[in-house]
Parts: structure tokens; C-alpha cells; sequence
């Protein structure tokens, strides 16, 4: 699955069509940051992969995408909007739009 479902999954606790109105237990909704610190460096961790991969350090697998908004800085509802431009994976693009 698309990490942006997800991610708008975890922050507005709704399907990518809305359901249902007003959230699914809205008292588990998470902040953006913290939907992408758990997709990335505590998934990272959780899988022992924190020495290798889930933040952008040197030394580290180039592992990332470029969106064409920063979703810390949009509404939580345009999640679904927002598209990918490009993705790396091992520091070689395998994909840019």
C-alpha cells in the first residue's frame, strides 16, 4: 500500500474516501510528524534496520521520495493529494516523474 494512505490513514483516521464522516476513533489520531516518524525511522528500527535505513544520514541507504508538497505544512485533509516526484532506492532513482 501507498505510504500516503497510510500516513492519511493514521493522521485523519478515515478510508481514502472519507469513511466514515467525522473519523474512525478520533482520539487515536496521530500528528503528521509522528505518522512519519513511525513509517520511517521507528519502522526502520523495528525491523533492526535503524543502522542502515529510515532517516537520511551518511552512511545510510539512500532510500526516499520527493513529493511535490511538504506534508508537514499542508492540511491534514490534502494528504491524498499530494504526488510523488521522485523515489531512490540505494541512492539510484528508480523513479521520477
Amino acid at each position: 500500500m501507498a505510504p500516503k494512505f497510510l500516513i492519511h490513514a493514521a493522521v485523519n483516521r478515515t478510508t481514502i474516501t472519507g469513511k466514515p464522516e467525522g473519523s474512525w476513533f478520533p482520539e487515536q489520531k496521530i500528528s503528521v510528524e509522528e505518522a512519519l516518524e513511525a513509517y520511517t525511522i521507528n519502522g526502520a528500527r523495528a525491523a533492526f534496520g535503524g543502522d542502515q535505513r529510515g532517516s537520511i544520514e551518511v552512511g545510510k541507504l539512500a532510500d526516499l521520495v520527493i513529493l511535490d508538497q511538504n506534508i508537514l505544512e499542508i492540511p491534514a485533509e490534502d494528504i491524498l493529494s499530494v504526488e510523488v516526484d521522485l523515489t531512490m532506492v540505494e541512492g539510484e532513482i528508480v523513479f521520477e516523474r
